[in-house]
């Protein structure tokens, strides 16, 4: 079993692995993985907003109970981030192509900043109200998502399937996580502050997260980048 003080490290260390294969065997995607994971590693930072109010993990030299801040979110998210953004793309055997530049100046295409920046704006107005901080979170996420979907209705498909199948992928990380370290979910989730409702022995909150990010992080490289999602 492994030490819990080391749990947090194993766990999320353990999304680079399927990140490195990803990146190995897929020459295609890997500038958009490595855009993506550079681009998600900061949010590591934000972990005082969640610490102990949403969860408490024991960290590297006990960093998340001195200072909020730890390695392991910023381990995190880099490995989340790129296979986020590409996993719809392998599995439905689609690649990416420059979107033409007459279809650049369509209406729609006047919120294309707006549309990126909008978890950005609805995070900080969901954040005081009397409630866990994975709740805003949440919905800065689901935001950004629909505004996604209204400003390019061509990734309406990537992004929903962009949701459940990072939900199933989260998943199988969860169920490795309690399967590794029985019991570690309920010591560090702070379940006494969220709605109650448990699935398979995981917050529906962390499930919620893993299909908001899901959705929203599927497209945002092809939003930043001018590209669309074609067959083959």
């Amino acid at each position: 079993m492994i030490p819990e003080q080391y749990v947090w490290l194993v766990w999320s260390s353990a999304f680079l692995i399927p990140w490195g294969i990803f990146y190995v065997a897929l020459p295609k995607f890997r500038r958009a993985m490595l855009w993506s994971s550079l681009f998600t590693t900061p949010f590591g930072l934000t972990e005082p907003l969640f610490v102990p109010e949403y969860w408490n993990p024991p960290s590297l030299f006990d960093l998340a109970q001195k200072t909020g801040f730890d390695i392991e979110s910023l381990i995190f998210c880099f490995g989340i981030g790129g296979i986020g953004s590409v996993l719809y793309n392998v599995l439905a055997h689609r690649s990416l192509k420059s979107v033409p530049t007459t279809e650049k100046s369509l209406p729609l295409h006047r919120h294309h900043f707006k549309a990126l920046a909008s978890p950005f704006v609805a995070f900080p107005m969901f954040y005081f109200f009397p409630w866990n901080p994975i709740y805003p979170s949440i919905i800065a996420m689901f935001v950004g998502a629909i505004a996604n979907i209204l400003c390019r209705p061509d990734l309406k498909t990537k992004t929903w399937w962009g949701g459940l199948l990072f939900l199933a992928y989260y998943s199988v990380f969860l169920a490795g996580l309690e399967w590794t370290a029985p019991g570690y979910i309920s010591k560090v989730w702070n379940l006494s502050e969220l709605s109650g409702l448990v699935l398979f022995r995981v917050p529906v909150e962390e499930l919620l997260f893993a299909i908001g990010f899901g959705m929203y992080w599927s497209g945002v490289y092809e939003h930043f980048t001018w590209k669309k999602t074609t067959p083959g």
